[in-house]
């Protein structure tokens, strides 16, 4: 019988990704600078493409593979097992979502010059909308400035939290800004592609996350000033940034809960075997009542958060972003939480070594703590929530 894609991608994990992890922060270590893409990396990535695990995300069979979110579901999840995971089979944020934009809005000269290495994986891209001086989880708010002058674009504004601005490979941004103040609320904002060595770019600072930076990755804080780019590198058309946005953010969202999902999966995992092994006053702990009931709570939660997840993938799929956003904005609240809290119950169980960096719990703490900001905090996603079941009642 043949192997299915999820049996492919899972032997592929076991074999040559989990084993890589601790070459890659050995390499990362080593390397002169830590925005340095590690030679591990780029290894991975070949014999990827070459098992044809590449580009998975993607349902537009002519970029990707032409799966649906559902049938990406349990793939992406696996990738979540491990941090390197998703850049190994080109499936990492923000290029995701960027190849996304760009496949679906971008003219055939975009999709040549940006589109085509990213799918190859021979460069890696930002997305600059986030700004420091306006709560950005409304895009309505961004103050960022797009004018046109003569044959140009030009480009002001401090954007922060740009995820990927460090790796030596990035090339590209794309950067959301106001192109049309006094156009109605949601056809002000265009969206524009922004080659990284523009003059006028400036990375202003890294953004480390809780002490860790994330390289060779990064996040950091950008200056636009008078960035000047030609008429053709907007998207889509002016005053459609919001509606790439919105279009953009559903499966960016999804991609993220599932990732946290493969991340819980294999806390628990290590969980279990630690406490089978370790013995505390005469006793396993696996066999402590307080024990058996973070296992038990992280096994409901984890399933629980799967069901709405996958719910909320299948939803995006027969009914599109819009008509999902209830079944998303509930994904989004779940599953950070649950990967939060069963990583704090693994950090427990280990006790001072759940605390070290040699366990990865608190970085993996940390990007669940960070994913109830990112895309939308919490308190916005319950809002949606709430107004959506309220909004049953109208008549």
């Amino acid at each position: 019988m043949t192997p299915t894609l999820v049996e492919r991608l899972h032997a592929f994990m076991e074999t040559h990704v989990v084993p890589s992890e601790r070459r890659y922060a050995e390499e990362l270590a080593a390397a002169p600078s830590r925005w340095t893409q590690p030679p591990v990396m780029e290894e991975l990535k070949a014999r990827a493409r070459d098992a044809g695990l590449w580009n998975l995300f993607l349902p537009e069979p002519e970029f990707g593979a032409g799966l649906s979110n559902r049938e990406y579901a349990p793939l992406c999840e696996m990738m979540g097992r491990s941090l390197i995971a998703p850049e190994v089979f080109n499936c990492n944020a923000p290029d995701t979502g960027n190849m996304e934009v760009l496949a679906r809005y971008g003219s055939d000269e975009q999709r040549e010059r940006w589109l085509a290495p990213l799918l190859r994986g021979e460069i890696r891209s930002g997305f600059a909308m986030t700004e420091p001086g306006v709560a950005s989880s409304d895009a309505t708010n961004i103050a960022a400035s797009i004018r046109r002058d003569g044959d140009a674009w030009v480009l002001n504004g401090r954007k922060w939290w740009t995820t990927g601005a460090m790796h030596p490979n990035t090339r590209v941004l794309i950067f959301m800004g106001k192109s049309s103040p006094d156009a109605p609320t949601h056809r002000q904002q265009s969206m524009v592609l922004v080659p990284i060595e523009t003059p006028g770019v400036r990375i202003v600072r890294h953004l480390p996350v809780f002490g860790y930076d994330d390289a060779p990755f990064g996040h950091c804080e950008i200056d636009f000033t008078d960035v000047r780019v030609p008429l053709d590198a907007m998207i889509l058309g002016e005053g459609r940034g919001f509606e790439i946005a919105q279009g953009r953010l559903g499966p960016g969202r999804l991609h993220h809960c599932l990732r946290l999902i493969g991340l819980a999966e294999r806390t628990l995992e290590r969980m279990c075997v630690r406490v089978r092994e370790r013995v505390a006053f005469g006793r396993r702990l696996a066999e402590q009542g307080v024990v058996r009931e973070w296992i038990a709570q992280s096994r409901i939660e984890i399933d629980q958060t799967r069901l709405l997840v996958y719910r909320a993938a299948s939803e995006l799929d027969e009914r599109g972003n819009k008509a999902a956003a209830a079944a998303l904005a509930m994904a989004k609240v779940a599953a950070p939480r649950m990967a939060q809290a069963v990583v704090d119950r693994a950090i427990q169980a280990f006790g001072a070594e759940g605390l070290l960096d040699d366990t990865g719990f608190a970085h993996a703490w940390i990007n669940a703590r960070s994913l109830r900001i990112a895309d939308g905090p919490d308190e916005v996603h319950l809002r949606s929530i709430a107004k959506a079941e309220l909004a049953k009642y109208d008549a």
